[in-house]
């Protein structure tokens, strides 16, 4: 009789329901107990970064009986596997079963689905239900997104965030200041990350980008305080290590950057903030050929990211491969169009050749007609200018960028343009309002001492002056010496641009 009970028993749990989800469907609830064993196994096995073998577990279950969440993870395994079009029919079923998922569109238009075509799908759905008449736009946004019309697409996005429904979204803020950073325009992408952590403090997604952009700027204080909180938060995402990557990078540590790099990208192979990171440190350390490497993967998870190709031209340059970086220039130029960064880029490369210094400078005038406050097409018009000894014109370029905005690699620049028209106490001022927006550039710091350096023998030699001529008893004239002229006659030889 006991045996019989304890057999009873044992099949009464093997038929009993799966409980892992507490707020599992009805549907889910009939499915036989083996899918979802299946399930929880491909789950394990992207966990131990095993994909293949998720993806083979999951292809063993029946079309039919596929539930959403299982064509949702089949669907982003293709795509991490380069398998797009078993990846395109999988986020459709996710539509034809749930037609509000945007996880599933984004994923469509990511694979380059037309936007009209993803849009199809929700259709029926946007005319039925109630207060959703922001969708349509929404995915409109995102295709121009994906296609890195990035000024169509900050347009769109603007329009959404002005929807009463739709007003400070945390997603929608985030997807605003990566474009804003895409566009290079840094200053926004700032001030929309920021306010999307004001929002959600608990935000890691973007702060990679976040972090890059304060390191640039020479906040190192508010990058190492980011990257403190983001592990507070979790450190088995790849942004804390980005961040802490980026601090590192732009403290000159750059083995430290390659090992948080490296690791950020075992956390996340597709993290290309990672990427860069691991590659600029790389490129740094005298790698190129291993920092090729991964700006060429960071190209192929992101073409519409023009950091990626500008890191992979600059290893062309580093290693002298001029003919290569122009070929790359070209591609990016006819394949992301002729706005201001891609001018900028082909004109960097153009002026690696005499012969093409003229092309260089039509497509830089051709970059700042379009975008007079484009820092890096300034930073090259002004090397161009300091080629050619045009020091006037330089300083005209520099204070007409300087109206609007505050850098201190212009700053900088414009420092060293007043030291050759011997403008020196504004260049003193220059270097100093440099060095307050970023304590940590060498070159301004350089340029300040050199000016130091160069001054010291001149006061002491009119000292010498002085007591000779109270000495004697004889008056001189002191003005007029040419003593601060010839100590200049050699800035040409430390005066130079980068």
């Amino acid at each position: 009789m006991a045996l019989q009970q304890k057999k009873a028993l044992s099949k009464t749990s093997k038929v009993r329901p799966s409980t892992g989800n507490s707020a599992s469907t009805p549907q889910s609830q009939c499915l036989p107990s083996e899918i979802e064993v299946k399930y929880k196994m491909a789950e394990c096995y992207t966990m131990l970064k095993q994909d293949k073998d998720a993806i083979a577990i999951l292809d063993g279950i029946p079309s039919r009986q596929r539930t959403p969440k299982i064509n949702m993870m089949l669907a982003n395994l293709y795509k991490k596997a380069g398998q797009e079009r078993p990846s395109v029919t999988s986020y459709k079923e996710v539509l034809r079963q749930c037609p509000l998922a945007l996880d599933a569109i984004l994923g469509l238009l990511s694979l380059s689905v037309k936007g009209a075509e993803v849009a199809s799908m929700t259709m029926n759905v946007i005319q039925t239900l109630p207060n959703l008449d922001w969708l349509s736009v929404w995915i409109k946004a995102y295709a121009f997104v994906h296609v890195g019309d990035n000024s169509r697409a900050i347009n769109t996005i603007c329009s959404l965030e002005k929807k009463s429904l739709l007003r400070d979204n945390v997603d929608l803020l985030g997807s605003l200041a990566d474009l804003y950073f895409r566009a290079g325009d840094n200053k926004n992408s700032v001030l929309k990350f920021e306010q999307a952590q004001m929002l959600d403090p608990y935000l890691i997604k973007g702060m990679d980008v976040y972090g890059y952009l304060l390191a640039r700027e020479g906040r190192l204080e508010d990058v190492e305080n980011l990257g403190c909180r983001l592990f507070n938060i979790s450190d088995q995402h790849a942004e804390p290590w980005v961040v802490s990557g980026c601090h590192s990078f732009y403290s000159k540590r750059y083995s430290r950057a390659l090992y948080l790099g490296a690791k950020a990208i075992q956390l996340n192979s597709n993290s290309v903030q990672a990427l860069l990171l691991k590659g600029a440190a790389l490129r740094n350390m005298g790698r190129v050929q291993e920092a090729i490497i991964h700006f060429r993967e960071a190209i192929r998870l992101a073409p519409c990211r023009l950091d990626c190709y500008e890191g992979l031209i600059e290893c062309y340059l580093a290693s002298n491969s001029i003919r290569e970086a122009m070929v790359m220039a070209n591609n990016v130029y006819k394949t992301l169009g002729a706005n201001a960064q891609t001018l900028t880029l082909l004109a960097t490369v153009c002026l690696e050749d005499p012969v093409t210094q003229e092309k260089a400078k039509t497509l830089l005038d051709k970059a700042l007609t379009q975008r007079p406050d484009y820092i890096k097409a300034v930073v090259k018009k002004a090397e161009l200018l300091s080629r050619e000894q045009k020091y006037e014109d330089g300083i005209a370029l520099l204070r007409n960028a300087l109206a609007n905005q505050s850098d201190c690699v212009l700053h900088r620049i414009l420092g060293d343009f007043l030291v050759a028209v011997n403008e020196y106490q504004e260049a003193m001022d220059q270097y100093s309002i440099a060095l307050s927006l970023d304590p940590n550039d060498q070159k301004s710091l350089e340029g300040m001492q050199k000016m130091e350096k160069e001054e010291s023998p001149t006061d002491a030699t009119q000292e010498e002056d002085v007591d000779d001529m109270e000495g004697s008893g004889e008056e001189g004239d002191l003005e007029g010496s040419d003593s601060e002229a010839a100590q200049w006659a050699d800035q040409e030889q430390w005066f130079g641009m980068q």
